[in-house]
């Protein structure tokens, strides 16, 4: 009887397994799908989950036809977009789509929304979606090799020797696997592209190429997941998708030697001296900012700084800055005696959000070395100064951002700060 329940057990798994094979009506997920965590970004018959880049609701170009998400077409490179409501970090994405004779189109995610992005591909990596046979005859010019269908647009390009590629009007399959930094594209089932984000070689490419100009291009390590109606029809169906754990880790952002993992923002001068990373006002006694080359959005973060000639700084946070020196984000404040050092200020829009309380401000030593610390988590900071607690903010704008750690030198001159023993563990 052992034998037989076991031979009944097995036979069901095999029967179960062999479902995950079978094609799912539009909408549905099936049992076995259910249980390994899958979620649907598209229910067959509605829209909802959707909206506009930037915007807080649905305006088109698309439409639900036949169980599918389709684009009518009429979008192009600075309108029609749509992406989800929720945003994903670590994920296993999976949709099946189709293209018009000629057609563009792609799938983006990590997405970031901001009024200073017009566009989501200037955040976001694209998994391009085109019909490489007829695009030259339609539309008159030949593609380039990191513009054709299933490349990791502008960056990673495949064998198209061994690439298969159903004609427009046909159905695909496409599955995007982003595990902590590691990418694998597939196209039919088969892999089209494997890399690193943000090592080395994923730098030099973005650097060097197409997003030279796009200084935040695919840094974000969460983001929304984003359709582009690029002017073509297309169609999309069985969008589902996987969460996968996010890794934690920890380092030194600074190593004590040169500015290497940091950009340079402004005509302040940064510079390294006995281990220790340093800032002077410049020339043009402007504002000056050395931002980390890489996003960090929950992390406990701590620094030492010493203040010499005023001291007036900060430490952003899940910010970004746009050239010459234009910061967008939030700063835990670094500044004299009596100006709310380990405070919270927004850059643009709200000033001070949660300011230090009167008693506190002799924590602060002036002169000497002090110790920072930052607790950001969700939609809640927390700081501390010389182990003392100083503010705790829950907001939910706060909540949203992403972006890189950066410090500051304050405008008006006369300003040198040291730092040192930056240390920061994500969570």
């Amino acid at each position: 009887m052992r034998k037989e329940r076991l031979l009944f057990f097995v036979a069901i798994c095999i029967s179960v397994l062999a479902c995950t094979s079978c094609s799912n009506k539009p909408g549905e997920l099936s049992f076995f799908q259910k249980i390994q965590g899958w979620e649907l970004l598209f229910d067959g018959e509605t829209l909802n989950g959707w909206r506009d880049y930037n915007g807080r609701e649905l305006t088109g170009p698309w439409t639900v036809v036949d169980g599918t998400i389709q684009a009518e077409g009429s979008g192009g490179d600075a309108s029609g977009y749509i992406v989800t409501d929720r945003e994903f970090a670590n994920f296993e994405l999976y949709w099946e789509w189709k293209i018009s004779e000629g057609g563009n189109s792609g799938v983006l995610y990590h997405v970031v929304e901001n009024r200073r992005f017009a566009v989501p591909y200037v955040t976001g990596p694209e998994y391009q979606l085109i019909d490489d046979e007829n695009w030259e005859a339609v539309n008159g010019y030949p593609l380039e090799e990191w513009q054709r269908c299933g490349v990791d647009y502008a960056m990673y390009v495949p064998d198209f020797d061994t690439r298969k590629l159903n004609p427009a009007g046909e159905w695909n399959s496409s599955k995007i696997v982003f595990d902590n930094g590691h990418v694998t594209y597939y196209l039919n089932g088969k892999v089209t592209v494997e890399f690193d984000a943000w090592t080395d070689d994923w730098y030099a490419r973005k650097d060097s190429g197409k997003w030279a100009t796009a200084p935040e291009y695919g840094l974000a390590r969460k983001g929304h997941i984003c359709l582009q109606d690029h002017g073509y029809p297309a169609w999309f169906r069985n969008i589902r998708i996987r969460e996968l754990p996010t890794k934690t880790y920890e380092k030194d952002l600074f190593n004590g030697k040169d500015l290497t993992g940091w950009d340079l923002y402004g005509t302040d001068l940064w510079y390294v001296e006995n281990g220790e990373l340093i800032c002077e006002s410049g020339p043009d006694n402007t504002y000056g900012y050395l931002a980390t080359r890489d996003y960090y959005d929950n992390f406990d973060l701590t620094v030492e700084f010493k203040q010499e000639a005023n001291g007036n700084s900060g430490v952003f946070f899940r910010s970004f800055v746009q050239r010459p020196a234009i910061v967008n984000g939030w700063q835990v404040e670094v500044a004299p005696k009596g100006f709310d050092t380990a405070g919270i200020y927004e850059s643009y829009g709200r000033g001070w959000l949660i300011q230090i309380e009167d008693e506190k401000e002799n924590i602060l030593k002036e002169g000497e070395w002090n110790t920072l610390r930052i607790l950001a988590q969700g939609d809640n900071v927390q700081t501390w100064l010389n182990g003392e607690p100083m503010v705790n903010l829950t907001d939910e704008r706060v909540g949203r951002g992403h972006g890189r750690i950066a410090l500051q030198i304050h405008d008006g001159g006369g300003i040198k700060v040291r730092w040192r023993n930056l240390h920061i563990k994500t969570l």
